[in-house]
């Protein structure tokens, strides 16, 4: 298994980074938050981002997709979090395209893929319930009725539910709340009654939603895949948008970093720059290791999803963990080091700092992780 891209994913990181410095600096994120709009990102740089093709890279030829493979769509959320750049692409790509992949029907499949692909449709992923996540813990049900189904429930901090046309939901069919057995994905129209999207401001004034369900009638082709498969394909797809948060992650730090690196150079104190201080060095260095450890589990994960390793669980939890510890701790860091300056709106570390806390317990803090990390080697 190599962690070294190829042509192919190089000049797609490449060009992202080259296209977000140029359409997506810091300041759009800022205007966007001031203007409190909506989305929580701007639809125009939305349809530019489908027009290179980023949507289409994980999906296979098959499917009309790119094939383009992870560790390519890996230094495209890289290059995300060097801009803080607000896009759908974790919840409709990664999220919702991997469960129509792993659980959908060909005629579910044909129904959304393709919009998902070209940019006609967007699709948002409904589980969490509670203020930590924990997708073992469904309350939401799911009942026959007249050959449907009939939703009821509630789901905290839909990413990017906000005016997203079809939401898919994960509710409890059968069994207990924290059983794997028993656990359904629909495919829930936003416009049917019954359901109702909230905004949810978080730090990083990016778009999530609350969402309630109240005897939200389905027909019987929206749910995808049996019971006892709906576990594992949730299983898979979280996996891989924890691994793309990771290196989302380890674009911000990086970005935090450097900047932080080039204020101790400039900032002059007793008349000498304090980056000569052995004290802040030695701080930096170490800072600079755990980036560079961080690195190394982020190219690990991501190949392991091209290559299909059984250990792809283990791996991304070992990443979420590092990049949500080193999201607290090296930010943290950035703005002592930066002192006051750091937090004020205008300076952009601000907007690095807030984007990094949300980040941090997206699927998944540190806590969790380290948790399922154990869990899974048996302990």
């Amino acid at each position: 298994m190599s962690f070294l891209l190829n042509e192919e994913q190089r000049q797609l990181g490449d060009s992202a980074t080259e296209f977000l410095n140029a359409q997506s600096p810091i300041s759009l994120q800022r205007r966007l938050r001031d203007t409190r709009a909506p989305l929580g990102f701007e639809p125009a740089l939305w349809q530019q981002v489908v027009d290179l093709g980023w949507p289409a890279a994980v999906f296979p030829e098959s499917e009309g997709g790119l094939a383009v493979g992870y560790q390519g769509l890996g230094a495209v959320f890289e290059a995300m979090g060097r801009t803080v750049a607000a896009l759908p692409l974790l919840s409709s790509v990664v999220l919702c395209g991997e469960l129509l992949l792993a659980a959908g029907s060909d005629a579910q499949r044909q129904r959304w893929l393709p919009g998902l692909i070209d940019g006609r449709q967007r699709l948002a992923l409904a589980i969490d319930e509670q203020g930590r996540h924990d997708p073992k813990r469904i309350k939401a049900r799911a009942r026959r009725e007249a050959g449907g189904w009939v939703l009821d429930g509630e789901k905290w901090f839909v990413i990017d539910g906000i005016g997203a046309p079809w939401l898919i939901v994960a509710a409890r069919v059968v069994g207990t709340q924290d059983a794997d057995e028993g656990l359904g994905l629909f495919m829930v129209d936003a416009a049917l009654p019954g359901v109702s999207l909230q905004p949810t401001r978080l730090a990083d004034s990016r778009n999530h939603a609350r969402l309630l369900l109240s005897n939200v009638r389905l027909t019987g082709d929206m749910r995808l895949a049996a019971a006892s498969d709906a576990a594992q394909a949730l299983d898979a797809a979280l996996d891989r948008a924890r691994i793309c948060l990771a290196a989302e992650g380890l674009g911000l730090l990086r970005e935090a970093f450097e900047r932080t690196t080039a204020y101790l150079k400039e900032r002059v104190q007793f008349d000498v720059p304090i980056g000569s201080f052995q004290a802040l060095q030695h701080r930096m260095a170490r800072l600079y290791a755990e980036l560079e450890l961080l690195q190394s589990c982020v190219c690990a994960a991501l190949a392991a999803i091209d290559a299909g390793d059984p250990e792809l669980a283990l791996l991304a939890s070992l990443a979420k963990a590092r990049a949500s510890d080193l999201c607290e701790k090296l930010m943290n860091e950035a703005i002592q080091l930066h002192g006051g300056i750091g937090v004020t709106d205008e300076f952009d570390l601000g907007l690095i700092v807030k984007r990094a806390r949300v980040l941090q317990h997206s699927l998944g803090d540190g806590v969790f992780h380290r948790d399922r990390y154990a869990r899974l080697k048996g302990f």
